[in-house]
This record gives C-alpha cells, structure tokens and sequence, in this order.
C-alpha cells in the first residue's frame, strides 16, 4: 500500500479517521507516530499528504490524519482492454494488476468459449471487483479508478454498443496469436488512445475475429507462446506502453 486511499465524504473539518485494513497497514507494516506524514489520495480525486494526529497502537487500530492535497488527478490513461470474460480467480488478478498499470476503462464481453458458469460469478459485482483495482491503484500510488462495464452477450455488444464506443480511439487492436502481423506492423504513428481487446484461454474463434475486423480492429501477434490472459494482459499493455514511447 504505496498510498492511503480515502473517500471524499470521510473527511470531516480537514481530518479523517481510518480504521480496518488501512489503520492496521500504517500501525503495524508503515509505524507511523504521531507527527508521521503519508501519502493519501481522493478516490478518483487529487493527492496529498496526510499527517498522523493520534492513533490506536492495539486492536481494533485506528489512526486519525490531518489531510491537505496539492496534487491534481492524473489524466485518463490512454489504453483501454476490452476483455472476453475470463475465470474469476484470473479477472480478480487482472482488476488489481491493469488498474496498477493504468488503463482508463475495461469492457467485459462474452466469447464462444468462455464458460457459461463464469457469468455466474459474483466478481461482476461492482462491490466485489472495486477493492480489486483500489489494491491496484493502492500499489501504483494512484487515484484514478478504470470504469467497468460489462455486456454478457457478444453480438448485441459487437454490433449495437462497441461501434458507438470506437469512436474515441486512435487503434483498435485485437490480440491473436494466430496473426502474421506485429505491433511494429500495426502502430506505425504515435496512438492517442488505444483499445486492446483480449480473447478467452482458447482464443477468439474466426466469427469473433471477423466482427472485431468489421468494426475496425487489427489483429497481432506478441509470438508463437500462448499466454495466460492474466499473463497476456500484462505484458501486452507494457509492449503498447513501449511503443507509444517510441514516438514521443
């Protein structure tokens, strides 16, 4: 926990009482004494610092902060992921890990072979996945939370909701390992903002690939390995990271 994350209505006249996780993180991991500053951020607000006024040392922990932020929200990150719905275990991975790595939103979609139990999850919950990308943020020392949306039927999705959706994107990417192309081939000029759509462990089938190319999207490949989504997701996002800087 790189940063204390707090809502905005806890603070009350500058000050603000934590308690639970975060209480315990800075009594017990961090030590904080009375006179002690921390990092502390505004979900989805600005930055600061918070500076330790009292606090329990036993359970049940709590430290009162005296807050002031100087710091702005960070602008929208410029990739976004469009995802077939992976097994819960994994998309509880990838919430922390793509919000720790900054992508500004994440669709979830259907696939042919994506399990039909896995819609069943209570992961697709807003108040199960957000604690998910609040530990990514937490980790990233951010404050911007990715908006999640999610569409259980794929050709509803495809041809009534996505075609709006593209409108603000520079590249539209679909990730394949079946591809002869390469990112090198497919961004050729700097992006402005990207929309990354990953398919479920066995991969898009032709039909799903055929409605991306309609709607606009490339295919590439990263290689002949086939990766893990949660794998796949990160070190896609690093290599589109990379080669945007290529072009600053």
């Amino acid at each position: 926990m790189n940063i204390i994350l707090i809502e905005r209505q806890e603070i009350k006249s500058g000050e603000v009482v934590l308690t639970h996780r975060r209480a315990e993180h800075l009594v017990k991991v961090l030590q904080v004494q009375p006179g002690d500053t921390v990092r502390i951020g505004i979900i989805d607000g600005p930055k600061g610092g918070g500076t330790v006024v009292a606090l329990g040392a036993k359970y049940p922990f709590w430290v009162e902060l005296q807050v002031q932020f100087s710091e702005g929200v960070i602008e929208r990150p410029p990739i976004d992921l469009l995802l077939a719905l992976p097994r819960p275990i994994m998309l509880r991975r990838i919430f922390s890990q793509a919000a720790a790595l900054g992508v500004g939103a994440i669709f979830i979609t259907n696939a042919q072979r994506v399990e039909k139990s896995f819609w069943n999850a209570t992961l697709l919950n807003a108040e199960e996945y957000r604690p998910h990308l609040l530990q990514g943020l937490e980790q990233a020392v951010d404050t911007r939370v990715p908006d999640v949306y999610i569409y259980e039927r794929f050709k509803p999705f495809v041809e009534d909701v996505l075609p709006e959706r593209i409108q603000e994107y520079s590249h539209l990417l679909i990730a394949h390992p079946g591809s002869s192309s390469t990112l090198k081939n497919v961004i050729t000029t700097r992006p402005e903002r990207i929309l990354l759509a990953v398919g479920p462990e066995g991969g898009w089938i032709d039909y799903e690939i055929e409605r991306f190319s309609e709607c606009g999207f490339t295919s590439f490949s990263l290689g002949e390995r086939i990766l893990k989504v949660d794998t796949a997701v990160v070190a896609l996002h690093a290599r589109l990271s990379e080669r945007r800087e290529n072009f600053s």
